[in-house]
């Protein structure tokens, strides 16, 4: 990937226009500093951008209108223009063009970022109703970024300093859990999250805690056989491996009793099991990190608040913490790709592999 010579480029999408997005991107990129850390472009058009700096008249707010990635400011947020009519905005409504010009912004970012002209992308929130269309047929970032990219499969990850929670399974509807979880699926996202851990944030033996399908991790089978039949044997299969996965566990004496402060990481089996203690104890500060794809792609842990869009109340924080955990994955992975040309650390890196390698055709 191309870098700046001083700072990473990272890539910054608008999200729906009638949502927060716009709002968080302008409050977090008014404060100077964050120009002195990255070289921000944010994918849009310069109405767009002028629309939302006037409503935000408080934040000092300027930029460089390009349309050419090689001709960026680097002491300025770049607006990239990815259209030029005239587009309706109404902050707080879900409409057909709050969509399409999400998407329009999404695109045109992810092939720059796909073209290497970007060091990473952060994306502001988008809506499934006006979004999921037949050009656009995913139920959000993570399964487009994972086409996108051709990643065989990729975690939806999110974190708050020491507490990462990621999901098996995504935005499925709960009717639908049981009979997508596999022994499979759950040692691909294990794979996965394990890789993560130790690449994007340097943690050479990662503990990982794995949560069970069923109320009580299913009490021995008296509440559904899931936990016994089918993640039990992921976790024990991973600890053949000689991998530190424990579990399965229920998931609400987990998040009770404080267990998850004793893991790396902890594998939910669906959506609400574990965002919802996750966003209770991140207090809005988390970010959503797509774990296994080859580039690096950060946003905020929260939705379009279309509730509150265009009030000038949107809180910055998560966002600009995505921002901030982009540019950091990016310096953590330089530092593994460096630490693994040392010859004692490839060679120990290898020799698990081996062994990892060996115990499954065993």
């Amino acid at each position: 990937m191309i870098t700046s010579l001083e700072k990473p480029i990272i890539g910054i999408t608008t999200g729906d226009i009638n949502g927060i997005g716009p709002e968080i991107i302008i409050k977090t990129f008014s404060d100077n500093r964050m120009l002195d850390l990255c070289t921000p472009v944010i994918f849009a058009s310069n109405k767009l951008i002028n629309y939302y700096r006037k409503a935000n008249s408080e934040y000092p707010f300027n930029f460089n209108s390009t349309k050419d990635l090689n001709n960026l400011h680097t002491k300025q947020v770049n607006v990239f223009n990815c259209w030029e009519e005239e587009v309706p905005v109404q902050p707080g409504a879900l409409t057909e063009a709050g969509g399409k010009y999400a998407i329009r912004s999404l695109m045109v970012a992810a092939q720059c970022l796909k073209d290497n002209q970007l060091d990473a992308i952060v994306t502001a929130p988008i809506h499934k109703s006006n979004t999921q269309t037949a050009d656009f047929p995913y139920t959000g970032h993570t399964p487009f970024f994972k086409e996108k990219f051709g990643a065989k499969d990729v975690v939806m990850l999110l974190y708050h300093n020491n507490l990462r929670v990621a999901l098996v399974t995504e935005h499925i509807p709960i009717n639908k859990v049981a009979a997508t979880v596999t022994k499979e699926m759950i040692l691909s996202k294990l794979g996965i999250l394990r890789d993560c851990l130790v690449k994007d944030f340097g943690i050479d033996k990662p503990k990982i805690a794995v949560l069970g399908l069923n109320p009580h991790a299913g009490d021995g089978g008296q509440i559904g056989n899931e936990d016994q039949n089918i993640i039990k044997p992921a976790v024990e299969t991973m600890q053949q491996q000689k991998q530190l996965v424990f579990g399965p566990y229920s998931a609400d004496a987990f998040f009770a009793r404080g267990s998850y402060a004793q893991f790396d990481a902890v594998l939910a089996m669906y959506h609400d099991q574990g965002l919802i203690p996750f966003k209770t104890l991140a207090q809005g500060n988390g970010v959503n990190y797509t774990a296994g794809l080859p580039v690096i792609r950060t946003s905020p842990d929260h939705g379009t608040a279309f509730d509150i869009a265009g009030q000038n109340i949107a809180d910055p924080e998560s966002f600009r913490e995505a921002v901030f955990q982009a540019i950091d994955l990016i310096n953590q992975r330089k530092e593994y790709a460096t630490n693994t040309t040392n010859p004692l650390r490839r060679g120990r890196i290898e020799k698990e592999k081996e062994n990892s390698t060996s115990e499954k055709m065993e």
